[in-house]
């Protein structure tokens, strides 16, 4: 289930959001992300580690090494962070009772589960830095390539 985020979700998105804040294209070492947001540095490295398996990061190791984005931020939405740090433990369904009540509960935490993901998937990075920025919404759906 869904319904809630776990701690290395969370972790994720904030360090994620604390590169593209930050980074703009450079790298950003994983000890500044820490202090930043209070997180402690050996919890907070093999989360940044599993976001470079996923290509989510790229991850340069020494003295000038640390971490910026694999792609555009325009192009990773909450739901790809989420579903890169999902584990074992967040991927189990509690079990419902039998019966007529415990079958329409599954349905309508169902249908809540997927509510969730829908809106995950349509905020993206982009959305998140114009927010943390006070810019409010992004122009989402505007691409300036040429």
């Amino acid at each position: 289930m869904l319904l809630h985020l776990s701690k290395k979700q969370l972790a994720a998105i904030e360090a994620v959001l604390d590169i593209a804040l930050h980074g703009g294209g450079a790298l950003v070492r994983s000890a500044e992300i820490a202090d930043r947001h209070g997180i402690a540095p050996r919890y907070l490295e093999p989360v940044l580690r599993q976001l470079g398996r996923s290509g989510i990061l790229v991850g340069m190791r020494g003295p000038g090494g640390g971490y910026r984005l694999a792609r555009e931020r325009r192009r990773m939405s909450l739901w790809d962070l989420v579903e890169a740090m999902r584990g074992d433990e967040d991927t189990a369904a509690p079990e419902m009772r039998g019966g007529e009540a415990g079958a329409a509960l599954a349905r309508a935490l169902g249908d809540v589960e997927a509510e969730i993901e829908r809106r995950l998937r349509t905020v993206t990075v982009e959305d998140l830095c114009w927010s943390a920025r006070g810019g409010g919404e992004s122009q989402a759906g505007v691409d300036f390539r040429i």
